[in-house]
């Protein structure tokens, strides 16, 4: 296992719950260091699906293949890889065998010619394209297995047909998808990164979609573990409320959770290079007396099938009477419930916006915009002060009249990146366990 990154689990917490109290917050920061930047000699998988639908035509799909074409290129020698045209259909364009080739000059050069024959046409069915990559990912278990999505509009299969696919799809591979343009729906990619443990964004000009295929290729290279994940056990009578990744981006993993037996369950991850995610865990317990202390949740870093443990720790409950213990909130909780509560807001003053409700859709952005600048997200607050302006003179919020819609979908995709928590130079650090095992 040389090749395996070294992981470690920090747990932070504030253990201690005023009588009667049953919910425990932890915020579960893991790291995973020493991992080759190239994924030494793990296997992987790799699906690149380019939208070639009508609404692709001209430059679109021209941009779309070279960006396919630099992601092939970035593909180490023997990885396995296809493509896929998208429109109303799904089909396989790259190569004309079954399966998936493995990456070398030869193939790379066919992979080309094959790009240079799409031709835009048809519509949207994104559930089929997932559905299709799932199948070539298929042959290749214990890979690290990923598929990048490119679209330009907006699905054309109704809600039930795509959540299907979704579902389908969920642990057989790790998708990246992408939106180029303005006419596409930021909610709908988002779905597919949830499902899918991967990442969703926003190109605003075609020119640079090879720039951005070229770096998630290189982001998958660097992967060294093809799954792991979070072992969660509590005891009896208690629960996992919910356990959501909450850096570099949002994530729910409650819905995803495979039982172990009664009291453990296991929360996908997907595959990992050296790289750090943070997650915030709610547990709920049965109350306990004053000073009573329980373990409210063990928590593992697992390899699933073999079983093998990263990396371990315990979040603690201790029941008391005294208010300012009770009362006091974790750095790691304060600041990453935050992070979430900016996602809302943006997400709640889009959509007032959009229903021309615009006295709630100053406040929840102006309140998002205050709330962005004060928790260190830079970037977010950069997005919003696009759409909506603070007086100087007074404080007070209004919406600018004219945004842009690259700027709004910028703002809509980026709303689920969070800023780490900026620590004091004199904060020792956690208040619950750290714990790496090799």
């Amino acid at each position: 296992m040389s090749d395996q990154p070294v992981f470690t689990l920090d747990i932070d917490q504030n253990k201690y719950l005023a009588a009667g109290g049953q919910e425990i917050h932890a915020i579960l920061t893991v790291q995973a260091t020493g991992a080759p930047m190239a994924g030494g000699t793990v296997e992987a998988a790799e699906v690149i699906i380019v939208d070639a639908s009508g609404s692709m035509s001209g430059d679109k799909i021209a941009e779309a293949c070279r960006a396919a074409q630099a992601a092939v290129d970035t593909l180490r020698d023997g990885v396995h890889f296809a493509i896929v045209a998208g429109t109303h259909e799904a089909i396989k364009i790259f190569p004309e065998t079954r399966g998936t080739v493995r990456a070398d000059p030869h193939t790379r050069r066919q992979a080309g010619s094959a790009l240079s024959r799409l031709a835009a046409g048809g519509g949207t069915a994104i559930g089929k394209w997932l559905r299709l990559a799932a199948e070539l990912l298929a042959d290749h278990p214990g890979a690290v297995r990923h598929a990048i999505l490119l679209t330009d509009g907006q699905n054309n299969e109704d809600e039930r047909t795509f959540g299907a696919a979704l579902a389908h799809c969920a642990g057989r591979f790790v998708c990246d998808s992408r939106g180029v343009g303005t006419d596409w729906a930021p909610a709908e990619l988002r779905k597919v990164a949830d499902a899918l443990l991967g990442t969703s964004g926003f190109i605003r000009r075609p020119e640079e979609l090879a720039d951005d295929f070229r770096a998630m290729v290189e982001t998958t290279m660097g992967k060294a573990v093809a799954e792991v994940a979070l072992r969660i056990w509590t005891p009896q009578n208690g629960r996992v409320r919910y356990l959501k990744q909450v850096s570099p981006t949002l994530a729910d993993l409650t819905g995803m959770r495979a039982p172990v037996d009664q009291l453990t369950g296991d929360y996908p991850t997907g595959a990992w290079g050296a790289e750090t995610r943070v997650y915030h865990l709610c547990v709920e317990v049965a109350p306990g007396t004053v000073g009573q202390e329980i373990r409210g949740a063990w928590v593992r870093l697992v390899v699933p099938g073999g079983g093998e443990i990263l990396a371990r720790g315990n979040v603690l409950a201790q029941w008391t009477d005294d208010l300012a213990l009770s009362t006091r909130v974790s750095p790691g909780v304060a600041h990453y419930t935050g992070q979430a509560e900016l996602f809302d807001l943006i997400q709640e003053g889009l959509s007032a916006r959009a229903a021309g409700d615009l006295d709630t859709a100053t406040a929840r952005l102006g309140r998002a915009r205050a709330l962005a600048e004060q928790s260190g997200n830079d970037e977010t607050a950069r997005l919003l002060a696009k759409v909506v302006e603070i007086d100087p003179g007074t404080g007070t919020a209004r919406l600018r009249r004219s945004v842009d819609k690259a700027d709004e979908i910028a703002l809509d995709t980026g709303s689920v990146r969070t800023a780490r928590m900026r620590r004091d130079p004199g904060d020792p650090g956690t208040s619950g366990l750290r714990s790496a095992t090799g």
